[in-house]
């Protein structure tokens, strides 16, 4: 009888815990905050579910904005992923146990908080100089432009065809660009202070006018009129944050897995630039683009 009675109490309590909201039932190890209603998020969190194999909580960065301390003390995970600046921000004052790794951030900023990693967004300028190699011989030097921190972050331990020129303003920038004459494309490296719509209208201009092609950045900037771009392939970038978890959870600490870049880039190419810089694009360049203007 009482086997019977145990059986039973056994039977219940599983009853019961099947029944509990999966967030009562076992909290979340990994919390991931970010604006759900972007393609772009959605798809870098699709990456990390491909890799990381522990239980998820997913957050609009909205709903937990000014109160996500108070989320994770009720939630209790190992690690937070916030996905997006704000999100960065927001996680900035967590306790320093909680392991925050970010990702959907441009450049990593200088951070104070301990125990935080993450994958970035910003193209290496080798990527460039792996690409050219590959496919545009015609394209022997690039002038890397950005600010000192930039350069020290993106164009370190690049290729002898990059050549590194240091800037701090706009004016400086374009400036600089203008004095340009021995190089055969230019490459910015992404700062929002520094490329500001106004001066990418005359980096455009001076692009055309001395016939020196930009490499962008992004997808606009190529539909602007940039010969082409290294894009961060989102899913793979989640697929890296998930891998970083995924260290983290069988004992790894974050100062182990130091920031990093994205490592697959998608290729935009504006084909209608190259004509008109007078650049040939071979058939390998274009089968491995992913989206071709016009």
């Amino acid at each position: 009888m009482q086997k019977l009675s145990a059986h039973i109490l056994t039977v219940l309590l599983i009853l019961l815990t099947l029944a509990m909201p999966a967030s009562q039932a076992t909290a979340a190890e990994v919390l991931i905050i970010g604006d759900t209603r972007l393609k772009l998020v959605a798809e870098i969190i699709s990456g990390i579910r491909k890799t990381l194999k522990s239980s998820i909580t997913v957050y609009s960065s909205d709903d937990v904005k000014g109160t996500l301390r108070s989320v994770v003390a009720k939630e209790q995970p190992r690690i937070v992923i916030p996905l997006g600046r704000g999100a960065l921000a927001e996680a900035q004052n967590l306790p320093a146990h909680i392991t925050v790794i970010y990702g959907f951030v441009l450049t990593p900023s200088a951070l104070k908080r301990p125990n935080t990693t993450g994958i970035y967004m910003a193209t290496p300028a080798r990527e460039y100089a792996d690409l050219l190699n590959r496919h545009l011989h015609s394209i022997k030097y690039v002038a890397v432009v950005g600010s000192g921190e930039q350069l020290r972050l993106l164009n370190g331990g690049s290729k002898s065809r990059l050549d590194s020129y240091s800037v701090e303003s706009s004016i400086e920038l374009v400036d600089t660009l203008k004095t340009l004459s021995n190089t055969d494309a230019i490459l910015l490296l992404p700062n929002a202070q520094l490329l500001t719509p106004a001066t990418m209208e005359e980096v455009y201009l001076l692009s055309f006018r001395k016939r020196i092609p930009l490499l962008g950045i992004s997808e606009r900037q190529v539909r602007d009129g940039a010969l082409l771009a290294l894009v961060a392939d989102l899913t793979d970038m989640g697929r890296e944050i998930g891998e970083y978890a995924s260290l983290v959870i069988r004992g790894a600490h974050a100062d182990q897995l130091p920031p990093a870049p994205a490592r697959r880039f998608d290729v935009y190419l504006n084909t209608e630039t190259a004509k008109k810089m007078g650049i040939q694009v071979p058939d390998g360049l274009m089968r491995a683009a992913k989206g071709i203007v016009p």
